[in-house]
């Protein structure tokens, strides 16, 4: 969903933003020394740049948590912050960066971005469709964004993220390497348990989910995601009854929400199922926690 900002509120918020620079100037000057930051988009994000980065950068978040990466709006306080900062670490294609990444960054000439989608093998529009190859030219309105649900974009993402700490920061080359190494091998770790469960399951290799935040982990690991939405929207009253249908000659068992969006769908077609509800959240900083908890739900059906 690409969200339109009007030209009169983003002015608003980069004047309110200098006011606050303004403000703050004296203290500014007292944390002169503290570590330079990095901006990301989303909390999974920083998970994977703070195991990187360790103890050489402050991290933090444009879309804080419990927020809709569809249509958060940043404050203030946030402007001020990225102006501050080193590098901006973007995800690749979520509605947030399709509405504010262009116009952030004419503010902020001086900041560097580096996108940690580079090489991700991307899905247009729906799990079922093609492929393409980290291109953001031309493609960028139909991809599905959710790509660090998948321990292989995860393991691109994190290499990525090397990459740039190594750009940004040559000095500490060797320590980012370790680090890197490190959480490569946790997120293969993490893939290896996810790959045996889903193996041994005896369950249904389809689930339904109100946003299809999934996509990605249905692809690498042979199941289908069946999305509650209807073109990011709420669903009709014949496409509700299509969706029970699915439910049914499917069997499928887990219905999965998420805190941002409304669960009554999802609650209504439980109730004729029989389909368990279990709230996840794809946006958890906790990255390998909530994967593994995708993983448990799905095979405890």
């Amino acid at each position: 969903m690409r969200i339109q900002i009007k030209g009169a509120k983003l002015l608003l918020l980069l004047a309110s933003s200098a006011i606050i620079a303004a403000c703050g100037g004296q203290s500014s000057k007292r944390n002169e020394h503290e570590k330079p930051i990095i901006t990301v988009t989303i909390e999974p994000q920083r998970y994977f740049v703070e195991a990187i980065a360790g103890d050489k950068f402050n991290v933090v978040s444009m879309v804080p948590k419990g927020a809709n990466h569809e249509t958060y709006d940043p404050i203030p306080q946030q402007l001020v912050s990225l102006g501050e900062s080193k590098a901006y670490f973007r995800i690749g294609y979520i509605g947030f960066e399709q509405a504010w990444m262009d116009r952030l960054m004419k503010n902020t000439p001086h900041l560097q971005v580096f996108d940690t989608s580079k090489g991700v093998d991307l899905i247009l529009n729906h799990e079922d469709t093609a492929h393409a190859h980290g291109d953001h030219e031309g493609h960028s309105h139909a991809v599905e964004p959710h790509i660090w649900s998948s321990a292989t974009n995860a393991l691109i993402i994190a290499q990525n993220t090397y990459k740039a700490l190594c750009a940004i920061d040559k000095a500490n080359e060797s320590y980012y390497l370790v680090r890197y190494d490190s959480l490569r091998k946790h997120i293969e770790h993490t893939d290896s348990i996810i790959c045996r469960e889903l193996t041994h399951s005896t369950g249904s290799k389809s689930f339904m989910i109100y946003h299809p935040a999934l996509s990605y982990f249905a692809r690498d690991y042979g199941l289908h995601q069946i999305a509650i939405e209807e073109g990011g929207k709420e669903p009709s009253p014949a496409h509700l009854k299509k969706l029970v249908d699915a439910c049914k000659s499917e069997k499928v068992k887990v219905i999965f929400i998420q805190p941002e969006f409304d669960e009554r769908n999802a609650e209504t077609i439980s109730k004729q199922t029989g389909a368990k509800i279990i709230s996840i959240n794809p946006l958890n900083y906790d990255w390998d926690t909530e994967m593994l908890h995708v993983t448990k739900a799905l095979i405890t059906q």
